[in-house]
């Protein structure tokens, strides 16, 4: 495995780099403002995006509370939009940028349907020229670098995602992020690291390697494999917001990461919990649910302690499942 680097993008007149060669991945109804904060505690560097933003609902006044927060980010953090629409995308990212992005990330690989079926997301993977138009309109409407997540094609049968990557390089983005898999496989089988180092091999801009990425040793692995310039962690992450820092710490250090124990990951489930509540009372509650499904696993009692939180009517209840649970371990 090459030794990574600091990642230099250079923007349309302003220049960025990504000390953290880990990246977070936007995942929807997960990275909000609140599980940001968590990463950061441990991956204070590293490049971290809102939750995927609709640019025609922005243009339109919705979704616009995922870019307000930007200016109270403490680290670098980017805007991922989708739309096949070139002038949505450059409203879109002009407001993203003058609200404080670090960088705008145009995603070309979201499988899901309702989205592809709109012609966003893994849908520009047919439409090369579209793809190309977009970057090169919104690159030149934007400052700030523009970088593009793509994955290996729409099907096995017609991807070519060599020549689609370049195409997006010659149109003006900075970075591309690639997800070893088509569209069609979804999250199905494995992802295919060998087809990500043939992009890498060709390109001049960074390339990003994700997908099948859960730990530290995969991280090695496929660096090793992709020769890619980092990799970004997605739904490994989900429960896990310390992991994008375990393998930054792990990869640059060699170093054992001292993994959270049972009380860690309560307290670190409760303070969620508070949060959320706080800022979305009892709303807040059922979005911490899944929350605090996916943190308390791998200790003595997670399984039961599980069934109660997900089962608890009120936010009291919840906190109060927590707080006894702690009074256990001490």
């Amino acid at each position: 495995m090459k030794k990574l680097s600091t990642i230099f993008l250079s923007g349309n007149g302003t220049s960025r780099s990504l000390e953290c060669p880990i990246l977070q991945s936007p995942l929807a109804g997960v990275s909000d403002q609140i599980f940001r904060r968590f990463v950061r505690r441990w991956a204070p560097k590293a490049l971290l995006f809102t939750e995927m933003v609709n640019a025609k609902s922005l243009e339109l006044g919705h979704g616009v509370e995922k870019v307000i927060e930007l200016s109270e980010e403490t680290g670098p953090i980017g805007v991922q939009l989708f739309d096949h629409r070139p002038d949505s995308m450059v409203e879109a990212a002009i407001k993203a940028e003058s609200s404080g992005a670090f960088l705008i990330d145009i995603n070309m690989g979201c499988p899901v349907k309702k989205i592809a079926r709109k012609g966003g997301g893994s849908a520009l993977l047919k439409e090369p020229e579209l793809a190309k138009l977009i970057v090169k309109k919104v690159s030149k409407a934007i400052s700030i670098p523009l970088t593009v997540k793509i994955r290996l094609g729409w099907c096995e049968a017609t991807s070519d995602p060599v020549a689609f990557s370049l195409g997006l390089q010659e149109a003006g983005a900075q970075l591309i992020t690639v997800h070893g898999r088509t569209r069609r496989q979804g999250f199905a089988g494995s992802s295919n690291w060998e087809a990500i180092k043939k992009i890498k091999d060709k390109l001049d801009i960074p390339i990003i390697a994700n997908g099948d990425i859960k730990n530290s040793q995969d991280a090695i692995e496929c660096l090793k494999i992709t020769n890619a310039d980092g990799v970004m962690i997605g739904r490994a992450s989900m429960g896990a917001p310390w992991l994008i820092g375990q393998i930054d710490a792990e990869i640059k250090n060699q170093k054992t990461f001292k993994q959270p124990d049972a009380k860690m990951k309560i307290n670190l489930s409760l303070e969620h919990l508070k949060l959320l509540v706080s800022k979305k009372g009892y709303h807040g509650l059922l979005i911490a649910r899944k929350h605090l499904s996916w943190t308390c696993r791998g200790f003595e009692g997670a399984t039961n302690l599980r069934h109660k939180l997900v089962r608890a009517s009120t936010p009291t209840q919840a906190i109060k499942l927590l707080e006894d649970e702690l009074i256990k371990l001490n």
